[in-house]
């Protein structure tokens, strides 16, 4: 379920803070950023980007690399069209740099695999 108080906040707050209706948009548009996530901090983000939540374990983390990658991994669909074989490529890489970012937020420094 999307979230949909932001934009109701940001406009009240919007129209109440400047005393015009611009600031009633101004605000709603905030609000829709932080509906949408816009704002969130990327560690967040890649946490999404395998399914989990900001409280994940190493493990889990792990895990679900491990299954998400072999899943999308290019060779596994080598001998799909071109699109799907482009669509594989780009979640890949995806994951790898969303991977990276976690290990080495977790470690303290880049890894090398």
């Amino acid at each position: 379920m999307q979230r949909w108080y932001g934009k109701l906040l940001g406009f009240i707050a919007g129209w109440l803070l400047l005393r015009h209706p611009a600031g009633g948009v101004i605000g709603a548009v905030i609000g829709h950023a932080f509906d949408a996530g816009w704002l969130a901090p990327r560690r967040y983000k890649d946490h999404q980007v395998f399914g989990l939540g900001p409280e994940a374990t190493r493990e889990e983390i792990d895990q679900a690399y491990r299954r998400l990658i072999s899943q999308y991994h290019p060779d596994r669909v080598a001998g799909a069209a071109p699109e799907l074989r482009a669509q594989a490529e780009a979640r890949a890489a995806e994951l790898n740099a969303a991977y990276d970012r976690l290990r080495r937020g977790r470690d303290g420094r880049k890894t090398r695999h």
